[in-house]
C-alpha cells in the first residue's frame, strides 16, 4: 500500500519545504505557485488519477464475463499515465490492476515480459501487448461493448 505513494509523498513534502523557504524570504506568491505545481505533479503520479484498481484474479473473472480489456499498471509510470489520459472517459470501462498492490498481477506481467515488470501491459482475448497504442486499446474496448 505505501509503495504506491513513494513518489507523490516526497513531491508534496519537497514542495512544502521549498514553499516555506520562499514564504520566509518574502515571496508568498511564488511559494503558492510552486506548491501547486508540486501538488499537481504528486497527483499525476499518484493512484488517484486512475480508476479504482482491482486484483488480477477479479479482473480476469470480470473480463471473461464482459470481454473488456485488463490493464496492468503502476503509479509513476509515464506510459501508463499517457494511456490513461488518451483513453479519456473510456478508461473507466477497463479493468485496472496495480501491479504494486497485487502480487498476482505483477507475476502475470513478469510472465508476459521475460521477467520484467513492463507496464502498461494490456490483456485482450489472451493477447498481452506491452505499451499498446491508446487507439488500439480504444478499438478493443469498443469491440467488447
Amino acid at each position: 500500500m505505501t509503495r504506491v505513494w513513494i513518489l507523490p509523498m516526497p513531491l508534496v513534502l519537497s514542495g512544502s519545504v521549498v514553499a516555506t523557504g520562499l514564504t520566509l524570504r518574502g515571496s508568498p506568491g511564488r511559494a503558492v505557485a510552486l506548491l501547486l505545481l508540486f501538488a499537481l505533479l504528486a497527483g499525476v503520479n499518484s493512484p488517484l488519477i486512475f480508476p479504482r484498481s482491482i486484483g488480477a484474479l477479479e479482473a480476469q473473472s470480470r473480463s471473461e464475463a464482459d470481454g473488456r480489456p485488463i490493464v496492468f499498471w503502476r503509479p509513476g509510470c509515464v506510459s501508463c499515465l499517457r494511456l490513461r489520459i488518451r483513453l479519456g472517459r473510456g478508461a473507466r470501462r477497463l479493468h485496472w490492476v496495480d501491479i504494486w498492490r497485487d502480487p498476482a498481477g505483477a507475476a502475470t506481467v513478469r510472465a508476459a515480459n521475460d521477467g520484467n515488470e513492463t507496464v502498461p501491459t494490456v490483456v485482450v482475448a489472451g493477447r498481452l501487448p506491452v505499451n499498446p497504442d491508446p487507439e488500439w486499446v480504444r478499438e478493443q474496448l469498443a469491440r467488447s461493448a
